[in-house]
Formats: C-alpha cells, structure tokens, sequence
C-alpha cells in the first residue's frame, strides 16, 4: 500500500500529493491565533511566496528598544530550502507585524551570515534548527564571529510542545485522523530526524519520541536517521511492525525543511510502504509561534524589551 501523502506548494517530498488536503489554518484547533486577511494566512499556513512577493508592506514601528529578530538557516543547494525558510519568515511577520525579521544563510544561499549580521548590531539570532548538535554549538558561533557580530543567540526551537503540535498537524495532512484516540493507539509512528554525530543530540530526538508518544498515546514512537549511525527508515518500520498494538504505520519527517534529507526518508517510506507519510514541518504556524517565543526568551536574558511570543 502507496502512503498517503499532503498536497503542498512546492515542499512536499517525492511521493505525489493527495488530492484534497487541506492547506495550513491559522485558526485550526491546533494554534489559538485569530483568523487572518486572505494573502497573510497563505503566508502563515506555509504556502511558498511567488517570485517577486515581498513582505507586508504596512509595518508598525517597533517598541523602544525591541531587538530585531535574525533568523539563521542552514542553507541548501535545493531551492525548496529557502523558499520555506522565508515562507516560515512570513509567517513571523504576519503573527508581529511590528517586529523587523531578516533571515540569513550559514551556506549556499544568500544572504550570508556575514552579509547581514554586521548591520544588525541590536538583533537576536534565533537558529532554525531542531537539536543542539555541531550546527548549534559550532558553525553559527563561528560563522558570527568571523562577521565581527557579538549578536545574542537564542536556543535552538527542540525540544518544544509547539514542536510536536507541528508533527500532529503534519500527520494530520497525510490522512491520519490524529483526533481519534482508537488510531492512535493503533497507530505506530516513525520520527525521522537528520541524524547526527553527536550522540547528546540524537537522545534529545529519542526522548521527543518518547514524549510524544507519551502525551499522544500513539501505539509506539520509534527514531529513524537519514543519514549517520542508524536505525534507517526501513530499520524502524520494521520495528514497528513486529509490535503487537500496532495495526498502522506513519513516517513523520523530523526536519523544517525539503531536500535531500526529506526526500531520501520520503524514498524509504514509500519504497517500504508506510501507510502515511507525513510533508516536513515547513512554515507550519506552531513553528512560527515557536521563532517567537526563542527570540522573547532571549531578549529577558539580555535584559532587551521583545515582542512577545504568541
């Protein structure tokens, strides 16, 4: 059996979509935000901007003293990677209008680190990234350091509720009725995360697992890896499978945006039929919520003023 898989604009994975899925909603049980005007909530609910769309032109002046907010990508050659990093941007816009967001690249797209962070000596860095591995701990300190900029860096956005509020919504989209505590508890679920060298970082996506199968009362969470010491994709839904309780089996990309990444695990878990295949986390509004919230409680660190979270 083929997974079944969401229509997405321009983000999904390999799988083809499925017809009829419902786009992001702002307003969804999901997310507590009031509904919006008709081209912001595309921008919130993760639709990819146009060529050539630029941000809400209207723009309050921020309060006295509120750090502007940098978001810091990894980067990728594929293009999908940025289009989502700044429909994810948009949608932080949408949520505080009056608060300036520029976004800035570690590699391969532009701008770079060293671009932008020299001109925003006030801002707070908020990293798009899941786990605190080399990326976190490594590369953006240095990267900001060889621009000259001593700019606070917020944590990074794992581990967070908002996070697995995301995950719910993305299954959701695949065609898996998450409401209903009988699927659920017959349903087993594989997180696919990156992968990483480090192994405090691929802990920390085990007890997310671990958590959400807690508060969700999924039949089994298992991790898989798409790339570095395993399990594999294949490794965990087999796994799955020999699980007595469990009846249905998701893949569920732990990862923000598309790429080779996503598409390798999108590859796996349609070459071994999972019956669901979750899209990545894309500019879901949870994740947008949660850039908000990072950058609020970076700024009580320093003692700044900061938009506060939603």
């Amino acid at each position: 059996m083929t997974p079944r898989t969401t229509r997405t604009a321009r983000t999904a994975p390999a799988p083809p979509p499925r017809r009829g899925a419902r786009p992001d909603r702002q307003d969804s049980p999901a997310t507590s935000e009031p509904r919006q005007g008709r081209g912001e909530l595309r921008a919130a609910a993760g639709h990819l901007p146009q060529p050539g769309t630029a941000a809400p032109a209207r723009r309050a002046p921020a309060p006295a003293g509120t750090p502007p907010l940098l978001l810091l990508a990894h980067g990728s050659r594929d293009p999908r990677h940025a289009a989502t990093v700044e429909a994810l941007a948009a949608a932080v816009r949408v949520l505080r209008p009056e608060l300036p967001v520029t976004t800035a690249y570690l590699d391969h797209c532009a701008p770079r680190i060293a671009q932008v962070a020299p001109r925003l000596t006030d801002a707070i860095a908020v990293p798009l990234l899941l786990n605190r591995a080399f990326h976190a701990k490594h590369d953006i300190p240095a990267a900001l350091r060889a621009a000259g900029s001593a700019i606070p860096v917020a944590d990074v956005l794992g581990p967070s509720p908002l996070l697995l509020d995301a995950l719910d919504r993305r299954l959701a989209e695949s065609g898996l009725d998450v409401a209903d505590p009988a699927v659920r508890a017959r349903t087993g679920v594989v997180l696919a995360a990156a992968g990483s060298s480090d192994p405090a970082a691929n802990a920390t996506t085990r007890a997310v697992a671990a958590e959400w199968r807690r508060t969700r009362g999924w039949a089994a969470v298992t991790t898989a890896h798409a790339s570095g010491a395993g399990p594999t994709v294949p490794d965990a839904l087999a796994a799955l499978r020999a699980a007595p309780a469990v009846r249905t089996t998701a893949v569920a990309p732990y990862l923000l945006a598309p790429g080779l990444l996503p598409d390798r695990i999108a590859t796996a878990a349609t070459t071994h039929t999972a019956d669901h295949l979750a899209p990545v986390l894309g500019a879901a509004p949870e994740l947008a919520r949660l850039v908000l919230a990072r950058h609020t409680e970076a700024a009580r660190t320093v003692g700044a003023p900061a938009a506060h979270s939603a």
